[in-house]
C-alpha cells in the first residue's frame, strides 16, 4: 500500500499562487508515476499534470499550461504543484495520485483524500 497526503490548499485572491504538496508514505514511492487531478463542485474529476518516476516528463491540460507546474522531490517522498495565476475556475478539491504511469488516461492506484483550492474573484 502506499499512502499520499496532500496539504497546502486553502483560499486565496485571483492573481496569486498556492503549492500543493503530496507526500507519499509505504511502498517505493519512487517507481510510481504520480499525478495531479481535481474536482469542481458539480463536475467531474479532471487531470491536470503527472509526472514519471524520474521526473523526466510532465504533462498539463491546456488550461493551465504556462500557470502551473508539477514536480517532485523523491528524497523527500513529495510531489508538488505550483499554482499561479490563479483564476476563480481553478477552484476545486484537488487530488494526488499514483500509478505505473503518469498521464491523463493512464491507471492510478493510490489516492490521496484531496485539499481544497477556493480562489475567490
Amino acid at each position: 500500500q502506499l499512502q499520499l497526503v496532500e496539504s497546502g490548499g486553502g483560499l486565496v485572491q485571483a492573481g496569486g499562487s498556492l503549492r500543493l504538496s503530496c507526500t507519499a508514505s509505504g511502498r517505493t514511492y519512487s517507481s510510481y508515476g504520480m499525478g495531479w487531478f481535481r474536482q469542481a463542485p458539480g463536475k467531474e474529476r479532471e487531470f491536470v499534470a503527472g509526472i514519471s518516476w524520474s521526473g523526466a516528463r510532465s504533462y498539463r491540460l491546456d488550461s493551465v499550461k504556462g500557470r502551473f507546474t508539477i514536480s517532485r522531490d523523491n528524497v523527500k517522498n513529495t510531489v508538488y504543484l505550483q499554482m499561479n495565476s490563479l483564476k476563480p475556475e481553478d477552484t476545486a478539491v484537488y487530488y494526488c495520485a499514483a500509478g505505473t504511469g503518469w498521464g491523463q488516461f493512464d491507471k492510478y492506484d493510490y489516492w490521496g483524500q484531496g485539499t481544497q483550492v477556493t480562489v475567490s474573484s
